[in-house]
């Protein structure tokens, strides 16, 4: 990108909880008067906005208010932040993404977004306590599905780090700022939007890309990293933490190891996988990085942090369909009590239902003489729309069955018993980078897992039946056949 932008490195300082460079520091902008919310305090101040607790009225309840700064913004900035402000809308209902309510401007001019409160957040904590492992692994799958969700949606955050990891009050991590920092960036305001240096990608730090998967990969490493070592990757311990010495070493990007004893060498390994200097070297996509993440979870025993990614848009429509049937149903038959009755074949007459209102003589009528015209032609209207949704929802149902044809399957399942065990094995079938196997044993999903093999403890007079699925991008294929083993006295003792 343009050389004119390259950003000099320099001595002067960063704020060690928001990675921004330190220029100065400035008192808080004034909170905007909004009609049914009452200003309470100053919750914090950046470089572009200004965030303020807010008591809304009706209905009740606290919020944060996000102020955009007078002086950053123009007609083109307003239009922007209003198309943002509705993509953040969009993602804000995946639960690890913080909830926006509204979006609007205020009297004097300013932009502002009304967003879910949340009293703490991760910046906070990972310095001034050692965060279990256990807690890191769980916020990483949750706060990298969000990612990954955007990232489906053509979305980058840009701005990945711990102190935008807010804390819900029912102790959900979710990811903030999601999209403002994109859509500034794009805006002519210079350093006032700034880079978290501590977490950005050397690609990034140099202008050759403004942001890229590639890039949010690295900074979601970079922020896991933080969450188990309680200082950033290449910051140094009473070493020197200015700007230029941090952009130096992280354009070498020679990870050193967290510190922690704790930590297994395999998660290390990804971590520093993920800060490679080439971005080819990273993991693929950030889908890659959350089964690297599970991998660890199933290694140390852990309970499984299920991936949350939006569902796919067949799967909407085919839940909004049979919805929409059900009320068809009830809306406009005429059968039996709870609005089921059989149904006929087109062009057939329904008898009327049992205690239906008739007169003498009415019994060789057809239910033409019942119902009205328009609501008979409502009625066909209706079914014929039906007959399209089924049909649509049946091409692609077949077009994701297509999909999942080339998702590999397999075949060759073996199970053998020893030492109060069962031990599942299979040979790879081809899988991609990206792919993961999920095992059910006995009906039970195990967490996914990249190895080809499983082993589960059993008692004498078990049997233990398992079958292996091939997960590629949140979709499986077909299940190998049932692989079942008998546990005897004799097969554990190996005789």
């Amino acid at each position: 990108m343009g050389t004119g932008r390259r950003r000099q490195p320099g001595r002067r300082s960063i704020d060690p909880e928001q990675g921004r460079r330190i220029v100065s520091r400035r008192l808080p902008s004034t909170p905007p008067n909004l009609p049914g919310f009452a200003f309470i305090r100053v919750l914090g101040s950046g470089g572009f906005a200004d965030v303020f607790l807010y008591e809304q009225n009706m209905p009740r309840r606290l919020v944060a208010v996000k102020v955009l700064l007078a002086e950053v913004v123009n007609d083109d900035l307003r239009q922007m932040f209003q198309a943002e402000a509705n993509l953040m809308a969009q993602l804000s209902s995946h639960p690890s993404i913080l909830t926006v309510y509204q979006a609007s401007v205020a009297a004097d001019g300013r932009p502002y977004l009304v967003m879910e409160y949340c009293s703490a957040s991760l910046g906070q904590r990972y310095r001034a306590v050692q965060l279990p492992i256990a807690e890191v692994l769980s916020v990483g799958v949750r706060i990298a599905s969000a990612v990954e969700t955007a990232h489906r949606q053509g979305v980058l955050h840009r701005d990945i780090k711990p102190s935008n990891i807010l804390t819900t009050a029912y102790g959900h991590p979710v990811l903030s700022d999601f999209g403002i920092a994109a859509t500034l960036g794009e805006a002519e305001t210079g350093d006032a939007v700034g880079l978290s240096i501590p977490w950005s990608a050397p690609e990034v730090l140099h202008d050759e890309i403004s942001g890229s998967v590639a890039s949010e990969v690295w900074s979601l490493g970079a922020t896991v990293y933080s969450l188990l070592a309680g200082r950033s990757p290449f910051e140094v311990t009473g070493g020197d933490n200015s700007s230029g010495a941090l952009m130096a070493r992280i354009d070498k990007a020679k990870v050193a190891p967290t510190g922690r004893i704790d930590v297994p060498k395999s998660l290390e390994e990804v971590l520093v996988r993920s800060m490679s200097r080439k971005p080819s070297a990273r993991q693929s996509s950030v889908l890659e990085f959350i089964r690297d993440l599970q991998a660890v979870e199933e290694e140390l025993g852990l309970a499984q942090t299920q991936l949350e990614v939006a569902m796919d848009d067949w799967a909407l429509a085919t839940a909004v369909d049979v919805d929409e049937q059900t009320r068809i149903s009830g809306a406009f038959g005429t059968g039996d009590v709870g609005g089921r009755r059989r149904r006929s074949r087109a062009g057939s007459h329904h008898p009327a239902p049992s205690g239906a209102d008739s007169r003498p003589g009415d019994a060789g009528l057809s239910r033409s003489r019942t119902t009205p015209p328009t609501a008979r032609r409502l009625a066909w209207g209706i079914s014929l729309v039906s007959v399209l949704l089924v049909a649509l929802v049946g091409v692609g149902a077949y077009a994701v069955i297509q999909g999942t044809r080339s998702i590999p399957v397999v075949t060759d399942v073996q199970g053998s018993a020893a030492d109060g065990s069962v031990t599942f094995s299979w040979n790879d079938p081809g899988l991609q980078t990206s792919d993961a196997y999920v095992v059910t044993v006995d009906g039970e999903a195990l967490p996914v897992r990249r190895e080809p093999q499983v082993t589960v403890q059993a008692e004498d007079g078990d049997r233990v039946c398992a079958t292996v699925t091939v997960m590629r991008d949140g979709k499986s294929g077909a299940s190998s056949a049932e692989r079942c083993v008998e546990v005897s006295v004799d097969v554990d003792q190996g005789s």
